[in-house]
């Protein structure tokens, strides 16, 4: 993630762009909603994009135009909700672009999509699905986490096979290509941001009103 300035062909960032469009506004309106409905919210907000900005910034090299990083996502989707984190991830993303040099504004649709769209949906279904087999809330954190890094990445692979098939073997040879550079980096990537959350969300509970902590739900299961 983090497709870099000018690595994408202009069609497909336009094409990126309005794919990630109604998700950020319906964010928006998410966020706004959430802020008047409950003011205590707001905390939860800024610690969430706080976190988002913090992590997804810690960068390492992965492949030619693109890079290996904690999404930081995933913990907000549980909290907050999907819609909210398209929001979030969203002015994460254009901080990182305009102050980082971390991706780009013509490539900002793209990245979009994959870190604060994406990764935010499959860590929330994922949370709900092992919520729903009874599984520790702590297994719940870690996989949901886990899951929003990995579906990211994969989007990212997606996004830049498309721009850039194989020669010789085309959009599948390319994605194959991708998916196995990041995955050096990703897959261990992915558990230790997945424990760093279940750290992150002890804390938070023990700060705010109707969280449950996973270690003492796991305690008592």
């Amino acid at each position: 993630m983090h497709i870099s300035e000018g690595f994408l062909p202009a069609a497909h960032c336009v094409a990126w762009y309005a794919a990630a469009a109604p998700f950020v506004v319906h964010g928006a309106r998410a966020v706004v909603r959430q802020a008047r409905q409950d003011p205590e919210r707001k905390l939860l907000l800024a610690a969430m994009g706080a976190f988002t900005l913090v992590l997804s910034a810690i960068k390492l090299p992965s492949v030619t135009g693109s890079s290996s990083h904690p999404s930081g996502t995933g913990l907000g989707a549980i909290l907050l909700k999907p819609p909210v984190m398209a929001m979030l991830g969203t002015v994460v993303l254009i901080f990182q672009a305009l102050l980082l040099a971390h991706g780009g504004l013509t490539t900002l649709g793209a990245n979009v999509f994959s870190m604060a769209i994406v990764g935010p949906w499959a860590a929330y279904g994922t949370w709900l699905a092992m919520r729903a087999l009874r599984l520790p809330a702590v297994l719940g954190v870690v996989g949901a986490v886990a899951m929003a890094n990995m579906a990211t990445y994969t989007t990212t692979a997606i996004q830049l096979a498309l721009a850039y098939p194989d020669p010789v073997s085309g959009l599948l040879g390319a994605l194959t290509k991708f998916l196995a550079i990041f995955a050096v980096t990703q897959i261990p990537l992915a558990v230790a941001e997945g424990l760093l959350a279940v750290v992150v969300f002890n804390v938070l509970a023990t700060h705010i009103p109707g969280l449950q902590a996973p270690a003492k739900e796991a305690a008592h299961v």
